[in-house]
């Protein structure tokens, strides 16, 4: 007999976490689901323990920026304390009870198994079935994609995970993707002594974000000591006595001692049985509405959807989710017309909304702005690491920023503001009557205001 529940969420990462423990706070009968670690990529393997690797190779460069601005000084890297922070601080060396403890204590009945729709409102889950008078809510995020690159397959190749799990660097390492997430790694490995050597085989790094990242990105990389290919592709990895060789698209070889590949990730749900519910099982990602249902008594947030490969839509889609199945009142439609994202370069490398290409491709009529960083007086006070800019995105019929880009020392920060002026559309004539605190990064939007 299946045993009658309210909801079952299938996949407990942010997104699923917090809707399972959300809705059984609000007195609802609810299942968690997951063979994996609750909390998913993010607190394991991503978001966090990358972060405080990010911080300590920051720390390093700006100790090799004292000379000439405050004296000397020399640092001699090391990554054991990294790794053990990562290991001790960030993921309770890879295991999740205090989150598992944290969704009991909310009311989750939780297993560590995978789920299986088999009709609706139905899953099964190893032995046990499962009836939801609710629904259900699909969570099961993305896993690594592999390119199926000749060789490849049989080696001991790294993901993030091995990457983030990793107790001591090697002396190089090759760097397969050119996206945020090999970017980020690969300017940690290069602050700690790794030599690395990108291969992109699209013509620019950060090629979702506007041009003008790409260049900064890659040029401070290679201040790092980074090498870069773009613009051709793996073709054949071979592996021997410890050394990875790619050849490439040229005909020419790169070699190292690791592989990194971060080609993106892909979603995996071809075994959920969502074709018993009429969902396409084939399908790249689930499709879903402003109310991220994706069927009849089914919703699906995070990664899964498709809209966006970041904590933060996941957690957004999950508080949209509660209010659906909750069936709260008024409860607003997702919008993501003003979605956020941070490449934690130094440089950091954040943007909102649409790059200019996006909305000229859109047909929009579109202005664009942009200032420099180092011309702005906090950077010229900053000096030492200020590279740098705003670029702003104008819609000209409607007077509003459709999108922006703010690159620098604090990137991820300064974009606080341009996010809520795209997702407002609050007006450029009223952002260019702002008052802009003097002297800070976040004045360079008004210089960028002025360009317009």
């Amino acid at each position: 007999m299946a045993e009658q529940v309210d909801v079952v969420v299938i996949g407990l990462g942010v997104g699923g976490e917090e809707a399972a423990g959300r809705l059984a706070e609000a007195g609802l009968t609810v299942v968690g689901l997951d063979p994996r670690l609750v909390g998913g990529e993010c607190p394991y393997w991503g978001c966090v323990p990358s972060k405080m690797m990010i911080r300590a190779a920051n720390l390093i460069a700006e100790t090799r920026r004292v000379d000439g601005m405050a004296g000397k000084a020399t640092v001699e890297p090391d990554w054991a304390p990294v790794a053990q922070r990562i290991r001790k601080e960030a993921t309770d060396d890879w295991n999740d009870q205090v989150a598992v403890d944290r969704l009991v204590k909310k009311g989750v009945t939780f297993l560590r198994e995978r789920g299986t729709i088999t009709g609706p409102g139905r899953v099964t889950a190893g032995d046990r079935e499962f009836e939801a008078s609710r629904g259900i809510i699909v969570a099961t995020g993305t896993v690594p994609s592999i390119p199926p690159i000749e060789g490849l397959a049989g080696t001991p190749y790294w993901t993030n995970h091995e990457a983030i799990e990793a107790d001591t660097l090697p002396d190089s390492i090759i760097v397969l993707g050119g996206g945020a997430i090999g970017l980020e790694l690969t300017q940690v490995f290069a602050r700690f002594g790794v030599q690395v050597t990108v291969v992109e085989g699209l013509d620019r790094v950060l090629a979702l974000e506007e041009p003008e990242s790409s260049e900064l990105a890659q040029a401070a990389l290679e201040r790092d000591g980074v090498t870069f290919r773009t613009g051709v592709q793996a073709k054949q990895v071979g592996y021997d006595d410890g050394t990875f060789t790619l050849t490439l698209s040229d005909g020419s070889t790169v070699s190292a001692e690791k592989l990194l590949v971060a080609t993106g990730r892909r979603v995996d749900i071809k075994a959920l049985g969502l074709d018993t519910v009429g969902i396409d099982r084939d399908a790249r990602s689930i499709a879903v509405d402003e109310h991220v249902r994706a069927a009849d008594g089914v919703w699906a947030i995070g990664d899964v959807t498709g809209v966006g490969a970041f904590t933060h839509t996941a957690m957004y889609q999950a508080n949209v989710a509660v209010f659906d199945v909750l069936r709260a009142e008024g409860a607003p439609p997702a919008d993501y017309h003003a979605m956020p994202r941070v490449t934690f370069t130094d440089p950091e490398i954040g943007a909102v909304g649409q790059t200019e290409k996006q909305a000229r491709d859109a047909g929009l009529d579109v202005s664009t702005a942009i200032s420099q960083i180092p011309s702005s007086s906090r950077g010229w006070i900053h000096k030492a690491g200020n590279e740098g800019f705003i670029k702003l995105v104008v819609d000209n019929d409607r007077g509003v920023l459709v999108g922006a880009t703010s690159a620098g020392p604090t990137g991820g920060e300064v974009l606080g503001a341009l996010a809520v002026a795209v997702h407002a559309a609050v007006p450029v004539h009223s952002l260019q009557q702002m008052i802009y605190a003097y002297p800070t990064f976040h004045r360079a939007i008004g210089d960028a205001l002025k360009a317009l």
